[in-house]
Protein backbone atom coordinates (compact mmCIF):
# COMPACT_ATOMS: atom_id res chain seq x y z
CA UNK A 1 0.00 0.00 0.00
CA UNK A 2 0.79 2.82 -0.98
CA UNK A 3 1.12 6.73 1.67
CA UNK A 4 0.25 10.07 0.12
CA UNK A 5 2.84 12.47 1.17
CA UNK A 6 2.40 15.09 3.34
CA UNK A 7 4.03 18.01 4.80
CA UNK A 8 5.72 16.33 7.75
CA UNK A 9 6.20 12.87 5.90
CA UNK A 10 9.73 11.57 6.69
CA UNK A 11 11.26 9.52 3.89
CA UNK A 12 14.66 7.30 4.79
CA UNK A 13 17.81 8.89 4.89
CA UNK A 14 20.68 8.91 7.03
CA UNK A 15 20.36 12.06 9.08
CA UNK A 16 23.52 13.50 10.98
CA UNK A 17 23.59 16.60 13.31
CA UNK A 18 26.62 18.31 12.86
CA UNK A 19 28.17 21.73 14.17
CA UNK A 20 29.93 23.66 11.60
CA UNK A 21 32.63 26.42 13.12
CA UNK A 22 33.37 29.77 11.07
CA UNK A 23 36.65 31.56 10.51
CA UNK A 24 35.39 34.08 13.19
CA UNK A 25 34.78 31.37 15.74
CA UNK A 26 31.50 30.70 15.75
CA UNK A 27 29.86 27.37 16.34
CA UNK A 28 26.75 26.54 13.61
CA UNK A 29 24.07 24.20 14.50
CA UNK A 30 22.89 22.32 11.11
CA UNK A 31 22.03 19.16 9.43
CA UNK A 32 23.10 16.80 6.60
CA UNK A 33 20.49 14.04 4.98
CA UNK A 34 21.87 11.52 2.89
CA UNK A 35 20.41 8.76 0.69
CA UNK A 36 20.15 5.47 2.60
CA UNK A 37 21.55 3.07 -0.17
CA UNK A 38 23.73 4.64 -2.95
CA UNK A 39 25.84 7.72 -3.20
CA UNK A 40 24.34 11.21 -3.76
CA UNK A 41 24.12 12.35 -7.25
CA UNK A 42 23.71 16.35 -5.87
CA UNK A 43 24.39 18.20 -2.85
CA UNK A 44 22.06 21.44 -1.96
CA UNK A 45 23.67 23.64 0.79
CA UNK A 46 20.67 25.30 1.22
CA UNK A 47 20.47 29.03 3.14
CA UNK A 48 17.51 29.95 4.64
CA UNK A 49 15.20 33.03 5.08
CA UNK A 50 15.71 36.18 7.07
CA UNK A 51 16.54 35.26 10.75
CA UNK A 52 14.96 38.41 12.07
CA UNK A 53 11.50 37.53 10.54
CA UNK A 54 11.62 33.87 11.60
CA UNK A 55 13.98 32.00 9.23
CA UNK A 56 15.84 29.06 9.90
CA UNK A 57 17.08 25.25 8.97
CA UNK A 58 13.40 24.58 9.93
CA UNK A 59 11.88 26.92 7.26
CA UNK A 60 9.67 24.79 5.55
CA UNK A 61 11.04 24.31 2.01
CA UNK A 62 13.87 24.07 3.42
CA UNK A 63 12.78 21.24 5.73
CA UNK A 64 10.77 19.57 3.21
CA UNK A 65 13.75 18.81 1.20
CA UNK A 66 15.61 17.34 3.82
CA UNK A 67 12.62 14.95 4.40
CA UNK A 68 12.18 14.38 0.96
CA UNK A 69 14.85 14.96 -1.70
CA UNK A 70 17.24 12.28 -0.60
CA UNK A 71 14.78 9.16 -1.22
CA UNK A 72 13.44 11.15 -3.99
CA UNK A 73 16.20 12.41 -5.97
CA UNK A 74 19.02 10.97 -4.40
CA UNK A 75 20.28 14.12 -2.62
CA UNK A 76 22.22 15.21 -0.01
CA UNK A 77 20.61 18.23 1.87
CA UNK A 78 23.35 20.10 4.02
CA UNK A 79 21.28 22.83 5.96
CA UNK A 80 22.33 25.04 9.02
CA UNK A 81 21.05 28.00 10.99
CA UNK A 82 23.06 30.64 10.11
CA UNK A 83 24.76 33.06 13.14
CA UNK A 84 22.00 33.92 15.91
CA UNK A 85 19.27 31.63 14.46
CA UNK A 86 17.69 29.09 16.33
CA UNK A 87 15.09 25.79 15.51
CA UNK A 88 14.74 22.82 16.89
CA UNK A 89 18.01 21.51 16.66
CA UNK A 90 18.72 24.46 18.76
CA UNK A 91 20.70 27.64 18.29
CA UNK A 92 24.00 29.10 16.10
CA UNK A 93 26.72 31.69 18.30
CA UNK A 94 26.53 34.99 17.52
CA UNK A 95 24.18 37.25 15.89
CA UNK A 96 22.45 38.29 13.35
CA UNK A 97 25.42 40.21 10.51
CA UNK A 98 22.94 41.63 8.35
CA UNK A 99 24.76 39.32 5.37
CA UNK A 100 27.77 40.95 5.60
CA UNK A 101 29.50 38.26 8.55
CA UNK A 102 27.33 35.62 7.58
CA UNK A 103 30.30 34.87 4.53
CA UNK A 104 31.87 33.41 7.09
CA UNK A 105 28.77 30.85 7.92
CA UNK A 106 28.02 30.23 4.09
CA UNK A 107 32.00 28.96 4.30
CA UNK A 108 32.24 27.00 6.48
CA UNK A 109 29.12 24.98 5.13
CA UNK A 110 31.15 25.12 1.67
CA UNK A 111 34.38 23.92 3.79
CA UNK A 112 32.09 20.96 5.14
CA UNK A 113 31.16 19.51 1.73
CA UNK A 114 34.95 19.88 0.54
CA UNK A 115 35.84 18.06 3.58
CA UNK A 116 33.02 15.18 3.10
CA UNK A 117 33.69 15.01 -0.55
CA UNK A 118 30.24 15.77 -1.10
CA UNK A 119 29.84 15.64 -5.06
CA UNK A 120 28.08 18.46 -7.71
CA UNK A 121 27.45 21.19 -4.96
CA UNK A 122 24.61 23.73 -5.34
CA UNK A 123 23.91 26.31 -2.83
CA UNK A 124 19.70 27.12 -3.11
CA UNK A 125 18.92 29.97 -1.31
CA UNK A 126 15.46 31.13 -0.31
CA UNK A 127 14.62 34.91 0.41
CA UNK A 128 17.52 35.89 2.38
CA UNK A 129 19.00 33.12 1.43
CA UNK A 130 19.25 34.19 -1.86
CA UNK A 131 21.45 36.89 -1.47
CA UNK A 132 23.78 35.59 0.79
CA UNK A 133 24.35 32.75 -2.47
CA UNK A 134 25.04 35.66 -4.94
CA UNK A 135 27.24 37.27 -2.53
CA UNK A 136 29.48 34.69 -1.01
CA UNK A 137 28.34 31.31 -3.47
CA UNK A 138 32.08 32.15 -5.77
CA UNK A 139 33.63 29.04 -4.62
CA UNK A 140 35.24 26.27 -7.17
CA UNK A 141 33.38 23.75 -5.44
CA UNK A 142 29.55 25.52 -6.53
CA UNK A 143 28.34 24.39 -9.36
CA UNK A 144 25.80 26.67 -9.78
CA UNK A 145 22.73 28.82 -7.71
CA UNK A 146 19.16 27.99 -7.53
CA UNK A 147 17.21 31.45 -5.89
CA UNK A 148 14.09 30.85 -4.30
CA UNK A 149 11.79 34.10 -3.99
CA UNK A 150 14.91 36.78 -4.12
CA UNK A 151 13.73 40.14 -2.93
CA UNK A 152 17.61 41.03 -4.26
CA UNK A 153 17.71 43.43 -0.91
CA UNK A 154 21.50 42.55 0.34
CA UNK A 155 22.77 42.07 -2.80
CA UNK A 156 24.07 44.33 -5.56
CA UNK A 157 23.71 44.53 -9.31
CA UNK A 158 27.51 44.09 -9.38
CA UNK A 159 27.29 40.98 -6.95
CA UNK A 160 25.08 39.57 -9.37
CA UNK A 161 26.46 40.50 -12.61
CA UNK A 162 29.50 38.07 -11.49
CA UNK A 163 27.89 35.26 -11.99
CA UNK A 164 27.86 35.86 -15.93
CA UNK A 165 31.57 36.06 -16.15
CA UNK A 166 31.26 32.15 -13.97
CA UNK A 167 29.15 30.82 -16.82
CA UNK A 168 27.37 28.49 -13.77
CA UNK A 169 23.61 28.32 -14.43
CA UNK A 170 21.60 30.50 -12.04
CA UNK A 171 17.63 29.54 -12.02
CA UNK A 172 15.59 32.31 -10.08
CA UNK A 173 12.24 30.18 -8.77
CA UNK A 174 9.79 33.76 -8.38
CA UNK A 175 6.70 33.52 -6.95
CA UNK A 176 3.91 35.27 -8.97
CA UNK A 177 2.65 37.32 -5.94
CA UNK A 178 5.63 37.92 -4.26
CA UNK A 179 5.50 40.56 -1.83
CA UNK A 180 9.10 42.06 -2.62
CA UNK A 181 9.67 41.28 -6.46
CA UNK A 182 7.86 39.45 -9.28
CA UNK A 183 8.94 37.99 -11.77
CA UNK A 184 9.60 40.36 -14.18
CA UNK A 185 10.89 42.43 -11.96
CA UNK A 186 13.45 40.03 -11.23
CA UNK A 187 13.65 39.04 -14.82
CA UNK A 188 14.84 42.78 -15.17
CA UNK A 189 17.44 42.28 -12.76
CA UNK A 190 18.96 39.43 -14.01
CA UNK A 191 19.28 40.91 -17.81
CA UNK A 192 23.23 41.63 -16.39
CA UNK A 193 23.23 37.66 -16.38
CA UNK A 194 22.24 36.66 -19.30
CA UNK A 195 22.34 32.88 -19.22
CA UNK A 196 20.17 33.04 -15.80
CA UNK A 197 16.88 31.42 -16.06
CA UNK A 198 13.61 32.89 -14.75
CA UNK A 199 10.61 30.46 -14.15
CA UNK A 200 7.55 32.10 -12.03
CA UNK A 201 6.03 30.02 -9.90
CA UNK A 202 1.80 30.35 -10.50
CA UNK A 203 -0.42 31.63 -7.74
CA UNK A 204 2.42 31.37 -4.88
CA UNK A 205 3.03 34.30 -2.48
CA UNK A 206 6.65 34.96 -0.81
CA UNK A 207 5.77 32.49 2.10
CA UNK A 208 5.24 29.62 -0.60
CA UNK A 209 2.04 27.93 1.45
CA UNK A 210 1.42 25.51 0.04
CA UNK A 211 3.53 25.34 -2.74
CA UNK A 212 6.18 23.15 -1.05
CA UNK A 213 5.82 19.88 -3.70
CA UNK A 214 5.78 22.64 -6.77
CA UNK A 215 9.21 24.18 -5.67
CA UNK A 216 11.35 21.21 -5.13
CA UNK A 217 10.26 20.05 -8.56
CA UNK A 218 11.98 22.60 -9.69
CA UNK A 219 14.44 23.08 -7.81
CA UNK A 220 15.30 18.85 -8.89
CA UNK A 221 14.68 19.85 -12.43
CA UNK A 222 17.21 23.01 -12.57
CA UNK A 223 20.09 20.62 -10.52
CA UNK A 224 19.74 17.02 -11.70
CA UNK A 225 17.84 17.30 -14.88
CA UNK A 226 18.38 13.52 -15.10
CA UNK A 227 16.15 12.78 -12.47
CA UNK A 228 12.21 12.32 -13.50
CA UNK A 229 9.74 15.55 -12.01
CA UNK A 230 7.80 15.93 -11.06
CA UNK A 231 8.41 14.00 -7.97
CA UNK A 232 6.77 11.24 -6.93
CA UNK A 233 3.48 12.49 -4.38
CA UNK A 234 2.99 8.57 -3.37
CA UNK A 235 5.77 6.29 -0.75
CA UNK A 236 5.15 2.71 -0.95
Amino acid sequence: MSERIGPNTELPARREPLTLTTEDGLRLVGELALPVDREPVATLIMLHPLPTHGGMMDSHVLRKAALRLPALAGFAILRFNTRGSESEAGRSEGSFGEAESERFDVAAALDFARERGLPNVWLVGWSFGTDLAVRYGHDPLVQGLVLIAPPMRWSTRDQLARWADSGKPVTALVPEFDDFLNPAEVAARCVVVPHARVVELPGAGHLLVGQADEVLDQVVAAVAPEVETPLPRVWP
